[in-house]
């Protein structure tokens, strides 16, 4: 007579709340957060962003207190973004010594010291006037090679302000090798870089680009940000990058790229992060405002997924919201 045995029922380790907790795969923690935020010049009060719903440009004064709250909830980072009063061809203000975002940096650095991470964001389409990501040619086109020695000033000046990663977005070649010597010739051998290695020429950015005051005045970025249809040259940019002095490996955005999320995770030993970005938030809001979707499950949903797919880090505008929520 054949023996039988009880059959596996999965559902016994679904049943409750702490069932589920206890037995979850995947984790989301504060500190695997890092919060994005906008500082603007010349604003006496904080600036709603229209198009992200509960997002600002800051004020230095608003962007201290905001800091402060994000920290004391437990998130792990902050990136900063600067829009400048006046903006150029060359991006100027970008590597001012009092350009704002090194004022600001040099405020939260004296603020908070090492209770958080500083990061900037190191690219020029918030200080051009023309709004692309580097010096242009007479033709309009992008120079790649002018632009990295504008990128290797700019992290030159974020690292006298107290910055501790700077983040280079701009997708040139050769950006994070310039960066790295730079940096190191100027005695910040120890300021690291997150590389946007994997950034992608998305229909995803636009809020961000409201909130930076940096949509571009002419074209687009296709020509030096990645085609969605393809894979397989996000990794090589992200070896190239690492190659080239990168400590940590970003993919932008990140609910659209998952699946490039998982392939990097797997071919690389340094920490991924992946930046959820406007689009991303935006559409969550909308759909919540009218009732569409469960706001704070939908939220949760989405980190957990970018977590689950291989993110260690996440670039999310609901830092601090999510961060007090995990703690509580």
């Amino acid at each position: 007579m054949t023996a039988r045995f009880p059959v596996a029922r999965p559902r016994r380790l679904r049943r409750t709340p702490a069932m589920r907790r206890m037995v979850a795969q995947t984790r989301l923690a504060p500190a695997d957060l890092i919060l994005p935020m906008f500082v603007k010049e010349g604003i006496a009060e904080p600036q709603p962003v229209a198009s992200m719903p509960g997002v600002v440009q800051h004020t230095p004064d608003s962007l201290r207190k905001a800091a402060h709250e994000a920290v004391d909830a437990g998130v792990g980072g902050l990136v900063l973004f600067g829009v400048p009063a006046v903006k150029d061809g060359t991006g100027t203000a970008a590597d001012d010594p009092d350009g704002i975002v090194q004022r600001a940096l040099r405020d939260l650095s004296s603020d908070l010291g090492e209770a958080t991470v500083l990061m900037a964001d190191l690219c020029l389409d918030e200080y051009t006037d023309h709004g692309h990501c580097g010096i242009l040619t007479p033709s309009g086109e992008v120079d790649n090679d002018a632009t990295l020695e504008r990128y290797a000033s700019i992290a030159v000046a974020q690292a006298a302000a107290g910055v501790q990663v700077v983040a280079p977005s701009g997708m040139m070649d050769g950006q994070v090798g310039a960066i790295r010597t730079a940096l190191d010739e100027a005695g910040y051998r120890d300021v690291a870089i997150m590389a946007y290695s994997a950034k992608y020429a998305s229909a995803y950015y636009g809020p961000f680009r409201d909130a930076a005051e940096c949509a571009p005045q002419f074209g687009d970025r296709s020509a030096y940000q990645q085609d969605p249809a393809n894979a397989d040259e996000s990794l090589r940019e992200v070896m190239l990058d690492l190659d080239e002095g990168a400590d940590l490996v970003m993919v932008k955005p990140a609910g659209p790229y998952l699946d490039i999320v998982r392939r990097v995770r797997d071919a690389v030993d340094v920490p991924v992060a992946a930046y959820q970005v406007s689009g991303e938030y935006a559409m969550v809001e909308a759909a919540a405002a009218q009732g569409w979707v469960d706001r704070e499950r939908v939220i949760m949903e989405s980190l957990t997924g970018i977590r689950r797919a291989g993110a260690d880090l996440v670039l999310t505008y609901w830092a601090t919201e999510v961060a007090r929520r995990l703690g509580s």
